[in-house]
């Protein structure tokens, strides 16, 4: 525990120092909103990091199809730092900022069909090849060895495994929970294994998967879609016509409105849910390690306290968004299962 201790002191100091060398010699103005939203957003290329003015990245494939010539597939490093390649390149402002446009012959940005292999689409691919791995080294040990307790890793992977299928889906699906306890425990490990991926900073890492709002939609719709196909009678005669008085359904059909309405705001809860929180926890994070830079101009005394506390504020709140990690895989997967549970109620 001492090693521990004395290992975790000197990291941090090594931290302290290396941030402040690189902000004494930061001399032009920091835009934090850029620096910010540069890790968030989606982009073509991988960016890793910057070395003697000199930018590190992986690049990543572009398919785009032009309404008038067609396909055309390139490398995303052809279009970087502004450059144009067969009359595509990436807009730096206006309504399509950051995204491929195509200049026509009159000379206007038009958006092609963009089918590119972005960060957030590599890291999504990245992250559920990592995850089948993991998965499948697990069912593989148990065939090889059924009697056998795992150990490591594989043993927490059980135990998760456990919790979710007795405590969550078993306590809120009901008595068939087993036709939808796949589709719960891959969301959950999905959903945890992206948010834990997030908060490393090294590539193939940090990449803002579910804090993508396109991801978190598309797993609400997953459940928005099972929900509402599993239901039974009793759940859609609820919607329609439920027992209420009769001039809350008529002439004006008031309940039947509202109980229509939360079908299409309990997943649009989950999808914003999943997308703020850990959209948010990037976004302080990066903030807070700004405050290094920002505070350059004002003199080496400020700079070095704001440095310590931007390194303190920085690890406890990576620690929080560890936690948050967990928690949000949990919220969502548990919601899913309490609506399943519901549509299937009786009356």
């Amino acid at each position: 525990m001492k090693q521990a201790g004395y290992t975790i002191r000197k990291t941090v100091l090594m931290l302290f120092l290396l941030l402040a060398g690189i902000a004494k010699g930061t001399s032009q103005e920091v835009n934090v909103g850029e620096i910010v939203f540069s890790h968030i957003k989606d982009s073509y290329e991988w960016h890793i990091t910057k070395w003697n003015n000199t930018d590190i990245a992986v690049p990543l494939p572009v398919i785009v199809r032009s309404a008038e010539r067609g396909w055309f597939v390139f490398m995303s490093s052809k279009i970087s730092h502004g450059h144009s390649y067969n009359g595509f390149r990436v807009a730096t402002n206006g309504e399509n900022q950051g995204k491929l446009v195509e200049i026509n012959a009159a000379g206007s940005e038009v958006r092609p069909l963009d089918l590119s292999l972005t960060k957030n689409a590599s890291a999504l691919l990245f992250s559920s090849s990592l995850l089948l791995f993991l998965i499948l080294r697990v069912a593989s040990f148990y065939k090889r060895n059924p009697l056998q307790t795992p150990g490591g890793w594989k043993g927490m992977i059980e135990v998760m495994v456990l919790y979710i299928r007795d405590g969550v889906i078993k306590e809120n699906v009901g008595e068939d929970y087993e036709k939808y306890s796949s589709y719960l425990l891959t969301i959950f490990f999905f959903i945890l294994l992206n948010n834990l991926m997030g908060l490393i900073p090294i590539f193939p890492f940090g990449a803002n998967v579910t804090g993508n709002i396109a991801i978190t939609f598309l797993l609400a719709l997953c459940t928005f879609m099972i929900v509402n196909v599993s239901g039974t009678k009793a759940y859609w005669k609820e919607i329609v016509w439920p027992d209420t008085p009769l001039f809350l359904k008529l002439p004006v059909p008031i309940m039947p409105f509202v109980n229509a309405f939360e079908v299409f705001t309990k997943p649009f809860s989950l999808m914003i849910r999943l997308f703020a929180n850990i959209m948010a926890g990037h976004t302080i994070i990066l903030g807070l390690t700004c405050l290094i830079f920002v505070t350059v101009s004002m003199g080496a005394a400020v700079n070095s306290g704001m440095t310590v506390l931007s390194v303190i504020l920085t690890v406890f709140m990576n620690f929080i968004e560890l936690l948050v990690a967990c928690i949000q895989a949990y919220i969502f997967t548990m919601l899913s299962a309490v609506y399943i549970g519901q549509a299937k109620a009786g009356h």
